[in-house]
């Protein structure tokens, strides 16, 4: 190969010189020459014959990757004027060995072009003779679109494809590293997991583009706060981890406050300005753990803990938080039974007319019978029912129950009245829960005006202009609204005007004193005011003592409920109250 190499440069250099040439002038080539120049010129990888360290021979292909004129390259120029100089060794060896006539491997390194840009490229070598002296043959083939699509590959198995930041593979790489270094100097290492209070409302209410450039922006503010040697990750959905090496309890208390500080500032996303507020769990190794898991559990812990003490805060990692979070898992996992098994029931409690003392309506309220652990109030399983999604088939369940039960009442002949139920914030956000009022409705055959829905303020007033429309629809299919825990709340006067709310219910907080506290008083008797002028039925709740109601009667009260006349009872014990009406001319 080396002698046939050798011959075909050999006759191209004297034709380029001025070799042998026909009658007119013309220099002539072999038909072996002429396809030998031929395939080198239509080559599409870069061809090079090397002797004493200077190029002897490049294709065309090769001079254009490199940027220069064949001309200034051969003879003139060798590896060493075009390969980075990080590599200048590795070529250098090569070259030695090629020069030896030892058999050459591929190998990859980075090319300097003429204008100075650089591209990776391999190299593979043959040891060959040219006039008898020691040279080398060899291509060159361009690997950046290969070192993209790998660079590529290893970022989307490495970081997050929204944010940018590392996902959770690398993030556990990069702990082993910080767990390694911490172990050896014997130095504390915080964990912070950090998570957005209520993002999926962005979602619902604006879409997921609008959720996912505010993540974005979220990534770039929290890498602001973090060092070099920091680890800034986001795990998925709103959900982002800090690892920080060398710090200690008070430190990463330090580095918690400016990341809630961060969110001060209102976020401009697609026109909207939104105002997000985080919640955080820390956890410190090795006292709260000697690996990643259990770092993350335990802080994931804590951040619930924020979350249950009023959200925008941070919350240290403590033992004590296990059993709180395995009596959780355990109220879900039972909550998920008590669904399918049947062992919820409703009580029902009675609402007063206070002019005449009739019985004109009744609230359902929920209760679990637990097999082992007797009768539950809900204030032990709701906000768990609301934190985990159940909420929406437990509300849909006390809809379709009460309403069947009100219907069963006017079918045994007792005065009809006024189903009242309790509608959590998630299951009135939830999407189809007008076709649910309709269907528990349609089914139970009640008359849509004898059903009434309790909204707290907070859920009627959160997006009060998207709320308005859904309290809209119902009011429209008959169904009567109130607002429970009235003055606890921050109720807009103009939207109060425009909501179709037919009843006002008094919080019991303000009834609790009524006979002792003036401020109480001049709440209670406000509300009454209020509700008189905006034609709404004004409703009293918690009413114990007769001294309370003549007040409430006094300011005009239109109606109450509480222990005064009845505790919550069973179906059958609020049937006789129906058929009795005890408190009628009392």
């Amino acid at each position: 190969m080396a002698e046939k190499l050798e011959e075909r440069l050999q006759k191209g250099e004297r034709a380029a010189a001025g070799g042998p040439q026909s009658a007119d002038g013309t220099v002539t080539m072999s038909d072996q020459e002429t396809m030998f120049r031929t395939t080198m010129a239509a080559a599409q990888v870069g061809i090079f014959v090397l002797q004493d360290q200077r190029f002897r021979f490049v294709n065309p292909f090769l001079a254009g990757l490199l940027g220069y004129a064949e001309e200034e390259l051969i003879g003139r120029m060798g590896p060493l004027d075009v390969v980075a100089p990080e590599y200048h060794g590795i070529v250098v060896e090569n070259m030695a060995r090629r020069a030896a006539g030892v058999a050459g491997h591929a190998y990859e390194l980075v090319i300097v072009r003429k204008d100075g840009s650089r591209f990776p490229a391999t190299v593979l070598g043959a040891a060959a003779l040219i006039d008898g002296r020691p040279a080398s043959v060899g291509t060159l083939l361009d690997i950046s679109t290969q070192k993209a699509a790998e660079q590529r590959i290893r970022e989307l198995a490495d970081y997050d494809v929204l944010t940018g930041l590392p996902n959770r593979r690398l993030l556990q790489e990069r702990f082993a590293q910080l767990l390694a270094a911490a172990e050896r100097d014997q130095e504390e290492l915080a964990v912070i997991f950090l998570d957005l209070d209520h993002f999926k409302r962005v979602n619902d209410s604006l879409g997921h583009s609008v959720g996912d450039e505010l993540l974005c922006e979220v990534a770039r503010r929290l890498g602001s706060v973090v060092r070099r040697v920091d680890t800034l990750a986001r795990l998925g959905g709103d959900e982002f981890i800090f690892a920080m090496p060398g710090f200690h309890s008070a430190a990463a208390a330090d580095v918690a406050r400016r990341l809630l500080q961060v969110f001060a500032r209102p976020f401009e996303i697609a026109g909207h300005e939104l105002t997000v507020t985080p919640s955080l769990g820390v956890s410190i190794y090795p006292h709260d753990g000697e690996d990643l898991e259990t770092l993350l559990r335990n802080a994931d812990t804590a951040m619930y803990q924020a979350k249950e003490v009023g959200r925008n805060a941070f919350q240290f990692y403590s033992s004590e938080m296990n059993s709180k979070s395995l009596d959780r898992l355990l109220m879900e996992s039972n909550l998920r039974r008590a669904l399918q098994q049947n062992e919820f029931v409703l009580h029902y409690q009675p609402l007063v007319n206070l002019q005449s003392g009739l019985i004109v309506g009744v609230e359902a309220l929920i209760r679990w019978q637990h097999p082992e652990l007797g009768l539950i109030m809900p204030d032990r399983f709701i906000h768990v029912a609301e934190e985990t999604g159940l909420i929406n088939p437990i509300g849909d369940w006390v809809l379709c129950e009460a309403s069947r039960q009100a219907q069963a009442w006017c079918d045994s002949g007792l005065p009809a009245v006024v189903m009242a139920v309790n509608v959590a914030p998630v299951q009135f956000r939830q999407s189809g829960f007008i076709e649910v009022v309709a269907g528990a409705l349609a089914t139970s055959g009640l008359d849509a005006g004898r059903l009434e829905l309790e909204l707290t303020e907070r859920t009627v007033m959160h997006d009060a202009d998207v709320n308005m429309g859904t309290l809209s629809a119902l009011h429209r299919m008959g169904v009567e609204l109130s607002l429970d825990d009235f003055g606890t709340g921050y109720s807009s006067l103009a939207y109060l005007k425009r909501f179709p709310v037919g009843k006002l219910k008094i919080d019991r907080s303000f009834v609790n004193d009524l006979e002792t506290d003036p401020d109480d008083w001049a709440i209670a008797s406000t509300i009454v005011s209020m509700g008189r002028s905006l034609r709404m039925t004004v409703l009293a709740e918690g009413v114990e003592t007769t001294e309370q109601l003549a007040l409430l009667r006094k300011m005009g009260c239109d109606m109450a409920q509480g222990y005064l006349f009845s505790r919550p009872v069973l179906a059958e014990a609020m049937a006789d109250l129906l058929r009795r009406q005890p408190f009628v001319n009392r």
